[in-house]
This record gives C-alpha cells, sequence and structure tokens, in this order.
C-alpha cells in the first residue's frame, strides 16, 4: 500500500528530477561569469523620497509595510503574469512584471522614514535553487537581479527578504506597524505575529489603523509629478498605434465571424509589442454591443455599415496606462443620423473640458457640464420625456438612461486611479495641477429601447479624451493628438487605411 500524500504535494508527481550529488556538483560548475549588465537608474529613482515623504507624513514613527504581492495561480501549476500592487509600483517605480514577493518598508527615523526594499535577490549557481526553483531559479525565470543592482536600479537601499522578520521586530513594542492588506497573505501574516508577540493590536483590532495606509497611499497619487504624467504621455502615443492598427483591420473584420476579435486582437498586438500589454481589457462593441457599457466578450461580428466603439488602452513598462475611446464607422463614413449623436458626444466633451478650465471648477463640476450638454440635445431631438430643467433637477434624471455612468475617473498607474480616497478629496475636490483624468461622455440607445425614434435605436457612442491639470492650472488633453471630430476621425481612417487596408 502506497504512503499518503498530501494534497498540496501532488503537482510535482510528473516531475522526474535528477537529486544525485554528482549532478549537483556538475550543474554548477563550468559556468562564464555572467555579463555585465550596465542597470541603468530608473527614471522614477529621482521622485521616490518624495513620494515615501508625502505617505509617510500622517504615520510619523510608525513602521510602513507595503507589499508587491505574488503569483495568482491561473490553471493548475501555471501563474497570471504578475503585476505588483499599485502602492508597491508607485513607491519603488519598479514596473513591467516586477518584484512578486518583494516588500516595501518605510521605518520610521527622527525626521520621516527611510525606505527599505526587501527581495529575493539571485543565488550562486552553485545552489539548488539555481537549476531547481520553477519560481526563483536562474534555469526557470532567468538571472534575477542581485540587491547591488536593485539598488542602482531604484536607489532604494536594499535587503534581502530572509531579514524582512528581524526589520518588522524591531523595536516593535514602541513602534506601531501598518500594513496595506489582501495583498500577500504570508506576509499580512507575518505582520501580525510580530505585533502580537510584541503585545500589540492585531488582525481585526487594527484594521482601521491599516486600511488609512491603503486609503492614504492611494489619496498620494491624485497629483501627478512630472514623471507619472510624461508616462501617461507615452501609454497614450502608443494607444493612438494602437487604434491606427485597428483601422487597419477593421476590412478584414466585416463579415469575420468575430469580427469584434479582430478588431481586439489588433490593438493588443500594439499593446503587447510596444508596452508591458493592456491597461484593461478591451472594449470592441460593434453595432448595438455598444450599448453594454462594459461589452468585452467582443464575440460579435461587424457589418457594414455599424459604429464600432473601442474602449482601449496601453500600459506602458511603468504600469501607467491609458484611457481612450474613440467610436469609429466600420466603413470609414459616419450616417447623418450617426454622426447626429457622434456630434451631441463630442460636444459633451467639449462643454467638460471648457468647464475644467474655469478657475474653482471642482472635479463633479466636469460631469455636470457634459449632462447639461447632453441634455439640451436629447431635449432638441424630442427624447427627453421632460424638460431639460426638470431632467438636470435632483428630482429628475431622467436624461441618466441614455448615459448612466460618470463621466470623469482619474488616471494613472491604476486606469480607474485613486479608488480609495475619500470623497471630499475625490469628487468634491477643486482641480489641481497634476490632476490626471478622463472625459468620456456617451450616449447609448439600446436597440430594444422603446422610448426612443427607431432611427436611433442600436447606436452607441462614447468619446474619452485623457486630461492633465498643467502646472499653470490649465486642463490640456493630452490625447490631443488622437482625432475625434467627425471630419477628422473619417480623414483618419482614410489616410491609415491609404488603400493598403488589411484584407482576408
Amino acid at each position: 500500500m502506497s504512503e499518503e500524500q498530501d494534497l498540496a504535494e501532488r503537482g510535482s508527481n510528473r516531475s522526474q528530477k535528477a537529486t544525485s550529488k554528482a549532478f549537483r556538483e556538475f550543474i554548477g560548475s563550468n559556468w562564464a561569469p555572467r555579463p555585465d549588465q550596465q542597470i541603468q537608474r530608473n527614471g522614477a529613482a529621482d521622485y521616490l523620497a518624495a513620494r515615501a515623504a508625502k505617505l509617510g507624513a500622517d504615520f510619523a514613527g510608525q513602521r510602513l509595510v507595503i507589499p508587491a504581492g505574488t503569483y495568482k495561480v491561473r490553471s493548475n501549476d501555471t501563474d497570471y503574469r504578475f503585476r505588483a500592487h499599485s502602492a508597491f509600483a508607485h513607491l519603488t517605480g519598479l514596473g513591467g512584471e516586477r518584484e512578486p514577493d518583494a516588500v516595501l518598508v518605510l521605518h520610521p527615523t527622527e525626521d520621516g522614514h527611510q525606505p527599505v526594499l526587501y527581495f529575493k535577490p539571485r543565488a550562486p549557481r552553485s545552489s539548488e535553487e539555481f537549476y531547481a526553483d520553477s519560481r526563483y531559479g536562474e534555469f526557470w525565470v532567468g538571472a534575477r537581479p542581485s540587491l547591488e543592482d536593485m539598488e542602482t536600479l531604484t536607489g532604494l537601499d536594499c535587503a534581502h527578504i530572509d531579514t524582512l522578520r528581524d526589520a518588522l521586530a524591531k523595536d516593535a513594542g514602541n513602534v506601531q506597524l501598518r500594513i496595506i492588506r489582501g495583498v500577500d497573505q504570508n506576509v499580512e501574516n507575518l505582520v501580525n505575529e510580530v505585533r502580537q508577540q510584541a503585545g500589540l493590536p492585531f488582525g481585526d483590532d487594527c484594521r482601521r489603523e491599516d486600511e488609512l495606509l491603503e486609503e492614504t497611499a492611494s489619496t498620494i497619487r491624485l497629483q501627478k509629478d512630472a514623471f507619472e504624467v510624461a508616462e501617461l504621455q507615452h501609454s497614450i502615443d502608443v494607444t493612438k498605434v494602437g487604434f491606427e492598427n485597428i483601422i487597419r483591420h477593421l476590412p478584414r473584420a466585416i463579415g469575420h465571424w468575430r469580427g469584434e476579435r479582430v478588431i481586439e486582437g489588433a490593438f493588443n498586438q500594439i499593446a503587447r509589442e510596444e508596452g508591458n500589454g493592456l491597461g484593461y481589457d478591451t472594449i470592441a462593441a460593434a453595432g448595438n454591443h455598444a450599448n453594454t457599457l462594459h461589452w468585452i466578450d467582443n464575440d460579435g461580428e461587424v457589418r457594414e455599415g455599424d459604429l464600432v466603439l473601442v474602449d482601449a488602452g496601453v500600459e506602458a513598462d511603468s504600469l501607467y496606462t491609458a484611457d481612450i475611446t474613440r467610436t469609429l464607422p466600420v466603413n470609414g463614413k459616419f450616417t447623418p443620423v450617426q454622426a447626429r449623436v457622434y456630434q451631441a458626444v463630442l460636444d459633451a466633451c467639449e462643454a467638460a473640458l471648457a468647464r475644467a478650465n474655469e478657475p474653482g471648477c471642482r472635479f463633479r463640476d466636469v460631469h455636470a457640464a457634459a449632462m447639461e450638454s447632453l441634455a439640451t440635445d436629447l431635449e432638441k431631438w424630442g427624447i427627453l420625456p421632460v424638460s431639460k430643467a426638470e431632467a438636470l433637477s435632483d428630482e429628475g434624471g431622467h436624461h441618466r438612461r441614455w448615459m448612466p455612468h460618470g463621466t470623469s475617473h482619474h488616471l494613472g498607474i491604476d486606469v480607474h486611479d485613486c479608488a480609495q480616497a475619500k470623497k471630499e478629496l475625490y469628487l468634491d475636490a477643486l482641480l489641481e495641477p497634476g490632476m490626471c483624468f478622463t472625459i468620456e461622455p456617451g450616449l447609448y440607445f439600446h436597440r430594444d429601447d422603446l422610448a426612443v425614434p427607431a432611427e436611433y435605436r442600436g447606436i452607441g457612442v462614447r468619446i474619452e479624451d485623457d486630461i492633465v491639470i498643467t502646472p499653470e492650472g490649465a486642463a490640456v488633453r493630452l490625447s490631443e493628438d488622437i482625432p475625434r471630430t467627425i471630419a477628422d476621425v473619417e480623414a483618419w481612417i482614410a489616410r491609415v487605411q491609404g488603400g493598403k487596408a488589411l484584407q482576408d
């Protein structure tokens, strides 16, 4: 009778690893020195001290723990691509797929905090990890950075992850520990062990204090520094290239049984080749699918005469993402009724941007300006069942049937950035230099919506641009170079296709 094996251990049953002493000695020998990689300092490194100071300002004398997170299993023993928690990425400047299982700790000092990055550096080639560890081993994932490499890259003090427990326990009876929860359960357990052993509140008894750290880490991103704005601009510029690849593929999408996925794939190609990948799942919604706000199935046909609403953004290697929507006529020309709806949405975009440029504008006012513009057109078309004034009143809201979502959200290292910030610092806040956000009104007339004339049914339009408040206080479109007017969109399609559109 075979020995009982724990379920957790059975994933390795397929393995036939070499274990002999001769093998271990042989595989660790006769390796040339690693080539000099010439590690370059990350562009974010010059901004990290200021970011840490902003986070630490409300936590004087406390030790702050920001985990990167860990891999998530996709299917059995394969993992999803790693993406660090946004607070960790923001405070370390590490983008791409770096650095799973790492932890940033802000240690209290007399005049603030000292950031130290704890991670697992590469092991020597003589170690078992080198050839046998599929998570960290060089044979499996390539050469990891050394402590010196990571210090050069980030400008941060770095230490081996094995020293984390002692670092957290130092003066623990006198120093409060705070952690961003729900990111890495192992690190969270370690923090609670240290708290408990030091006689500090732990678990649910300090939940509110931990949540305040998460909230603050989100809030400090409301105003972007120069590096962040530049990364957003880069991601937007690459997103334009992605949209142009879509345009080249539009003729191939027509008639394909999954034409929406032809469009999705055209954008994804550019996102992965020129960036880290997608900032979020692409919406490629043709015809009536455009009226489903988060249509990400992208499994429908694309027909001649359709509009296709594409909401897509490239995530840069730094993890900053664009968020752009364009509604394109598949055959290159808007019909008169499509143009009427499109122009109404475009006018709402312009009204929102104009309001953002007025002194004393609050974030919520941008949405209000777009709603007033859309209600004006809905009233003019005879679609509103009440007057515009009544629809816009607190007791009304009738126009929201055709525009149910918000007009704006902050944008940055998350597509919906700063989501944990308090309402008074987000929705009710004055627009300040460095704020980056979207303007994205739409009109959505479902195919079965009997409250609108038949000619509008099945048409969905959204236009979305990315905005920055400049140091001078002006609201400027970072996405200005992506065509958006009716004439410019039609000319754009004609120019990009240029007789060379991709066919079956």
